[in-house]
């Protein structure tokens, strides 16, 4: 019997939007793949970029971030978290990541089927994939990692003077 691919999904969803969206899907009692792990954030503008990164390199195949949008209670989070993405993206195409591992959506509190048809895609878009490219997702990490380290030197040496 051959081993069917299940991919490892990650939805980070908001405690004000998304995560009260998915939790109506569970509410009105409707299914979506069991593959998807759901993590409450207040925003995912507080992961930094080497988050993501890692997460590919230790396995998870695709990561959902279901956020409010521009209707973010925290001022200027939700550009910051778009440049963000916008930056890991690039980094994904230099190095060999489809880009389509990565999403980022807007869910509102009552978004059941939006919610549904995010997971489902993603679902079925990593199916098509195969499992994600640990060690090209490693040198992203890595290379992200110095970035991140980098930054935090000159802010200590800028501190510092």
């Amino acid at each position: 019997m051959a081993f069917e691919f299940e991919p490892k999904i990650l939805v980070l969803a908001t405690l004000a939007c998304a995560y009260p969206g998915a939790d109506a899907v569970g509410k009105a009692h409707l299914e979506y793949p069991s593959n998807v792990s759901i993590l409450r954030v207040p925003s995912p503008a507080l992961f930094p970029e080497d988050f993501f990164a890692r997460a590919y390199a230790r396995g998870i195949d695709g990561i959902l971030i279901a956020s409010c949008g521009s209707d973010c209670p925290y001022k200027g989070a939700y550009d910051k978290l778009a440049a963000r993405i916008d930056r890991l993206v690039q980094r994904m195409k230099e190095g060999g990541l489809e880009i389509e591992r990565m999403r980022l959506t807007a869910i509102c509190t009552v978004c059941i089927k939006a919610f549904l048809k995010e997971v489902t895609q993603m679902d079925s878009r990593l199916r098509e994939l195969g499992p994600v490219n640990r060690s090209a997702a490693t040198e992203i990490w890595q290379a992200s990692l110095r970035e991140l380290q980098a930054g935090e030197i000159v802010q200590m040496a800028r501190s510092a003077s």
